[in-house]
């Protein structure tokens, strides 16, 4: 069940959450049959020739802020495999490109969203009696980040 957010010029001008407010009430209906489900389709009009990707464009970077403010636990639906979380990542941390290596997170950033986002899961997880550590490795693993099982017995044991 793959399910597209769909980001228009207005929306994004606007920062208008409308759509995502949308995508989210059918995310939530069934939270985990649509985990890595999400994919986001970003509609912006480009000047010919214009080298920048979508996450170097500082409006769109905007809207993604506000959507993560919003709904921080969002990550948990993105489609991994198709990107869409580094996509995400991208918008919301400092990062370069290269022709060689593709996209180059500043490091010291991706570790702090990585475990900004690994708190915030868990706990959307336990609140909502849903989801495991073990989704939350895997995103992380996705970024590039292997957590020992021994942290989140530690996080288990002082929540």
């Amino acid at each position: 069940m793959s399910v597209t957010l769909v980001i228009t010029p207005d929306a994004i001008a606007n920062l208008d959450l409308a759509a995502g407010h949308r995508i989210v009430e059918i995310l939530l209906q069934n939270p985990v049959a649509c985990a890595q489900q999400l994919q986001c389709q970003i509609d912006f009009p480009r000047e010919d020739g214009d080298p920048r990707e979508l996450s170097e464009i500082a409006e769109i970077r905007l809207w993604f802020v506000r959507l993560d403010a919003a709904y921080p636990w969002l990550p948990y639906f993105l489609d991994w495999r198709a990107g869409e979380l580094a996509r995400y990542t991208a918008m919301l941390i400092p990062h370069q490109f290269s022709q060689r290596e593709g996209i180059q997170y500043n490091p010291e950033a991706l570790e702090i969203f990585v475990m900004q986002k690994v708190f915030i899961l868990l706990k959307w997880f336990k609140d909502k009696d849903f989801g495991s550590a073990a989704d939350v490795k895997s995103m992380a693993k996705v970024l590039g980040y292997d957590i020992d099982p021994e942290f989140f017995q530690l996080l288990e044991r002082y929540s």
